[in-house]
This record gives C-alpha cells, sequence and structure tokens, in this order.
C-alpha cells in the first residue's frame, strides 16, 4: 500500500466538515459548540473547524488538567485558543476525580483514566446545558474502530466531524488549517499519566496501523489478503480482534425486542426527522 492511498483532498474536507458542524448544530435548533480541548491534535482540529464553522464567539473551549496532567497539555491547548479566538475556559478536575479513587487504594491506572476521561464529559455536558450549546467530539476513525475510547468519556459526544478520518489524516489536515506545529509533531498522547502516549498502550503506531486498517476497512481485504500484501500475521490478527471486540462501543445499546415497534429495529425513523 503506497502512504498516497491515505492522502485527503484537504480543501474538500475542510468544506464538507466546516458544512456539517455548521447543519448538523443549526438543524437541532442550536448556534454554539462545546470542545474539550487537551492539548492534543485531535481537539485541536475540531476546534479549528468550530470555529471556522459558527465563528469563535460560538465555540466555547474548555480545559480540563487533573493534577498529573503536563503543563504542556495546558500550553498547547492556549496555543489554539489564541490561534482560533475561541472563548475558553479551565475547570480542574481533581477535586471530583480524586475522592473515588481514594475508596480504591487498589485502582491501577486504566480505571483512574477512564474517571478521568468521564468527569471531564461531565463538565463539559454540564458547560453545553450552560450555554446553551452541543458538545463537539474529537475522536477520530483509528480511535474508533480500535476502541481506544472511553465510552461515555471522550466518545461522548452529540456530533463527530473527525470520525472519518485516520490519525494521519487527521495530521494532514491539521497542517492545512495551520495548527501549531508543535501539537502536530507531538507524540500523541490522553495525559491521563506521567509519561503515557498512545502508541505505547496500543503497541504500534499509527502510520502503520492506519494502513492497515484502510485496507481492512475501506478496501475490505480479508486478513490473508492484507497478510499477502505485506503485514505480519501476528499484527494483522491482533487489529483485527480489537475491531471485532469493541464492535459494541460503536454502536447504541441493543435493546431487547418484546413488541412490533422496537426502537432501533423496526421503529427506524430518520434522524433528523421533523428538522
Amino acid at each position: 500500500m503506497k502512504e498516497s492511498d491515505l492522502r485527503i483532498n484537504g480543501p474538500l474536507a475542510r468544506k464538507i466538515l466546516t458544512g456539517f458542524i455548521h447543519s448538523e448544530i443549526t438543524r437541532a435548533g442550536f448556534k454554539k459548540a462545546v470542545i474539550g480541548l487537551s492539548g492534543g491534535i485531535d481537539s485541536a482540529l475540531s476546534c479549528f473547524l468550530a470555529a471556522e464553522a459558527l465563528g469563535p464567539e460560538n465555540v466555547l473551549a474548555v480545559r480540563m488538567p487533573y493534577r498529573a496532567s503536563s503543563q504542556d497539555s495546558l500550553d498547547h491547548a492556549q496555543l489554539v485558543i489564541d490561534a482560533t479566538g475561541v472563548r475558553s475556559m479551565t475547570v480542574d478536575i481533581t477535586d471530583m476525580v480524586d475522592p473515588l479513587i481514594a475508596k480504591f487504594p487498589e485502582m491501577d491506572s486504566l480505571r483512574k483514566g477512564n474517571i478521568m476521561a468521564r468527569m471531564r464529559m461531565i463538565v463539559l455536558y454540564d458547560q453545553s446545558a450552560v450555554e446553551p450549546a452541543l458538545v463537539v467530539g474529537t475522536g477520530n476513525k483509528t480511535e474508533i474502530l480500535l476502541g481506544y475510547t472511553t465510552l461515555f468519556g471522550d466518545s461522548a459526544c452529540a456530533i463527530n466531524p473527525l470520525g472519518d478520518l485516520y490519525k494521519t489524516q487527521v495530521r494532514q489536515l491539521s497542517a492545512d488549517l495551520s495548527v501549531p506545529a508543535e501539537i502536530i509533531h507531538k507524540a500523541p498522547s490522553a495525559d491521563l499519566w506521567a509519561g503515557q502516549t498512545d502508541e505505547a498502550d496500543l503497541g504500534f503506531t499509527y502510520e502503520a496501523v492506519d494502513q492497515l486498517l484502510y485496507l481492512m476497512v475501506d478496501q475490505r481485504y480479508t486478513r490473508d489478503e492484507c497478510i499477502a500484501a505485506g503485514y505480519e500475521k501476528a499484527f494483522t490478527e491482533a487489529v483485527a480482534r480489537r475491531i471485532q471486540r469493541f464492535h459494541f462501543k460503536r454502536v447504541m445499546p441493543p435493546i431487547a425486542k418484546l413488541s412490533n415497534r422496537t426502537i432501533g429495529y423496526d421503529f427506524l425513523y430518520l434522524r433528523d426527522m421533523g428538522t
């Protein structure tokens, strides 16, 4: 597979995504957006797109550090705020998170990270009620396919402009929109604990997995075809298992069918019904 296969038409993607943000928010009767700004590339790109789509005065960027968060994350988020001109606020989640962690001394880093992610979403949805506004998501296609997200945490949002962009495509579009270079080139991290990086957690680079996911998902290659194309069997099998295992994160909770008009099965009106 050639790296160029993942290249996108930047100006066209920008037009589509800003149009998507504007139409989805206004059709629901809103004018504003709330975004959790972590200092990473995904939230930075969502913020740039939302500011362009709605006007910076209609976007609230919320920084939500925990006591272990790096200063770089706060500083990089501020770069985005300054570049876009959006409104901003900072809500320290330490005093909200620590009481729950303290009740379970044996809690590992993963559980702590999930609590932080869900607490941040509580803050965002609370602020969305204040504005009023819709929460704009920041998850990319790579994370969604691999299940590398916290259910009802960073995956929770009203709309998601980045969900059909692989991580490498997020980097390309971010460069096109002049997202600060230090954000584009730093190691991706959820900043859940000191030294944590996405690629260390996953066990492979985004560049490598994006190319494999493109073949599996977009080109509909079988596992054997991916292996024949040059990908290691263990890598291919591990990625395929993640896609299957975390499918539940990509769908609404299934409802047990009892009637002849079950939501999600027979009651299938269009999402934009009435708008």
